[in-house]
């Protein structure tokens, strides 16, 4: 049986826990996700996002714990994503609304998605307010946050703000509450949700955070659409975004490649010696030993990018042409970058390896350094001083 979880007086997550979810996108979800929907009694008993379709029937008997789904009059969705809205079609079917309040980004979403005009669509901007009775819902959009049709669910009288994917995280628990989980792994699956999801948004972010200071907004819960529930822990998440979202870079490499025969992974652990020499926090991770999005997660605070790679038919070998595009779309602004590699006949690669770096918006300080077939000794000592000299400009 799967119960509705009450998180304040006549308010319940009635979402559902995806155990087994190991991919979102691209995005290593080792830990699984959730996808939290929640149900607000009162004269106009209200649902805010369902779930992913396959978990459509979780959804139901966790809010028949606790109301007679006919008696849902109104359906928010802050976000169409089929995670969120998957179940959506269903939800109707079954409640019968009244309203699906959404934003107009939202309405034109759903249509594109679902094809049906019939629905009944009440649209909403930042600023409206509907009362559902004893409360009521404050309305918040945030285009781009990080679909255009984005936005935020708060109930004043319960100081409560649903937060769609802003401050979420993908966990799959039984814990419903910030406190109620280790603090260091939640915000460290907070910090690889932005790093792979919030990321080339940090503007609006940014946008956001002084919104809901100017709105004088009271707040002493946020619930987000994916994890933990956050309750005494928002001071740091809040203050987490402001330093993701600035961005507040540490002095910090992180240096990722991939090797054919051992000559480039000897020229990236020189480097790394170079960097640790000068007292700089360095990450060496190796793709294929470590996934696209934990290295996100480790360049989200650090100054400093090095790749590298061998070549392969006259290009880079394909897993870092992988981690370079899927780094360009999430835009990690600030840093500065360089590449080294090896080669057997052609050296053209390091060049390749600069530009991607370059269309990333990462700063190339150095133009890298290339080394036929296996590195000498005097080869490993420039490595280590293109280490020292990134190291200066941190």
């Amino acid at each position: 049986m799967n119960k509705a979880y009450q998180i304040k007086k006549d308010i319940y997550w009635v979402g559902a826990i995806d155990w087994n979810l190991r991919d979102f996108h691209g995005y290593s979800t080792e830990k699984g996700s959730t996808y939290n929907s929640y149900l607000l009694l009162d004269e106009k008993t209200t649902l805010f996002d369902t779930v992913k379709a396959s978990f459509s029937d979780e959804m139901f008997e966790r809010i028949s714990n606790v109301v007679d789904p006919a008696k849902i009059k109104y359906i928010v969705v802050d976000h169409v994503e089929m995670d969120h809205s998957g179940s959506l079609p269903d939800a109707i079917d079954r409640i019968k609304p009244e309203k699906i309040i959404c934003s107009a980004k939202g309405k034109d979403a759903m249509l594109a998605h679902f094809h049906r005009p019939d629905w009944p669509y009440h649209v909403v901007k930042t600023g409206d307010v509907v009362s559902l009775g004893k409360r009521s819902i404050k309305f918040i959009e945030t285009p781009m946050l990080h679909w255009p049709d984005s936005m935020l669910s708060y109930i004043p009288e319960e100081k409560l703000l649903i937060s769609n994917d802003v401050f979420g995280q993908h966990w799959a628990t039984s814990k419903r509450f910030d406190v109620d989980v280790d603090h260091a792994e939640l915000m460290y699956q907070s910090a690889k949700y932005y790093a792979n999801i919030i990321m080339p948004y940090s503007p609006l972010v940014q946008k956001l955070l002084k919104a809901v200071t100017d709105m004088k907004l009271e707040i002493d819960m946020i619930a987000p659409d994916h994890g933990l529930i956050w309750t005494q822990k928002i001071a740091d998440i809040i203050k987490a975004y402001s330093d993701w979202s600035s961005p507040k870079l540490e002095k910090k490499a992180v240096i990722f490649y991939d090797t054919m025969w051992k000559s480039t992974e000897k020229m990236c652990l020189s480097v790394a010696e170079g960097l640790i020499s000068k007292g700089v926090d360095t990450k060496v991770m190796k793709l294929g030993e470590s996934h696209r999005s934990d290295i996100m997660t480790e360049i989200l605070n650090a100054k400093a990018i090095i790749v590298g790679s061998a070549t392969i038919n006259n290009e880079m070998l394909p897993r870092v042409c992988d981690m370079l595009c899927y780094m360009k779309g999430l835009k990690p602004v600030e840093r500065v970058g360089a590449a080294v590699g090896s080669y057997g006949w052609n050296p053209g690669v390091l060049k390749k390896l600069n530009t991607e770096l370059e269309a990333s918006g990462i700063k190339v300080v150095d133009d890298g350094i290339g080394v036929k077939y296996v590195p000498t000794h005097e080869d490993l000592e420039k490595c280590f001083s293109l280490g020292i000299k990134i190291s200066e400009v941190l």
